[in-house]
């Protein structure tokens, strides 16, 4: 299994980019994203792959995160859906988007998607919702309610909600800490 692979761009096509690593040139489909953030030929170039392997082609998809591939993993496991499918998928929406809509049930944002049909957007969400949701709630301890009243303050305060978050983990794990110490660290967090 080819897991991850970093090189010299050699060429960029309408979907894949062709990277060199130690003399090997390897075709590597990739979202939207990717092609238009490569920064051109001999650009250097990290991407964290998946292997696909049929009777008759070995194929490399790739993304620039984890996540992004986790989810790219996730899309091929729905049935109907293939590589190809989920590159559509990963490059019409972008990854937040995509696991919004299926969070929401939206299937109409899933069914915007070229190739992408009602029936098939609602498999996607009947698929994944509940997976989504137990790897949203691995990821993420549930909070409580001083963190919430921390992410509350910070926000009153004109940082997002992501901004809150990020500082909200960086804090001890300390429960004697007051609501004020524990804000005042946060906003410290932010410099």
């Amino acid at each position: 299994m080819i897991a991850s692979l970093e090189g010299t761009v050699a060429a960029v096509g309408a979907n894949y980019v062709v990277v060199v690593v130690g003399g090997i040139g390897l075709q590597v489909y990739v979202p939207d994203d990717v092609l238009h953030d490569v920064g051109g030929l001999g650009a250097r170039i990290r991407l964290f792959t998946h292997l696909n392997v049929r009777e008759t082609e070995l194929s490399l998809y790739g993304c620039t995160t984890q996540e992004e591939l986790e989810l790219f993993r996730l899309l091929l496991g729905v049935s109907g859906i293939g590589p190809k499918m989920a590159l559509t998928m990963l490059s019409f929406l972008p990854p937040e988007r995509l696991q919004s809509a299926i969070a929401r049930e939206d299937a109409a944002v899933l069914a915007q998607v070229p190739g992408v049909g009602p029936k098939t957007a609602r498999r996607v969400i009947f698929q994944l919702k509940d997976k989504l949701a137990l790897e949203s709630q691995e990821a993420a301890p549930p909070l409580s309610d001083q963190d919430a009243e921390v992410i509350s303050a910070l926000t009153a305060l004109g940082y997002s909600v992501v901004e809150a978050q990020t500082a909200l983990q960086s804090l001890p794990r300390d429960p004697d800490i007051s609501l004020e110490e524990r804000v005042r660290l946060a906003l410290a967090y932010f410099g």
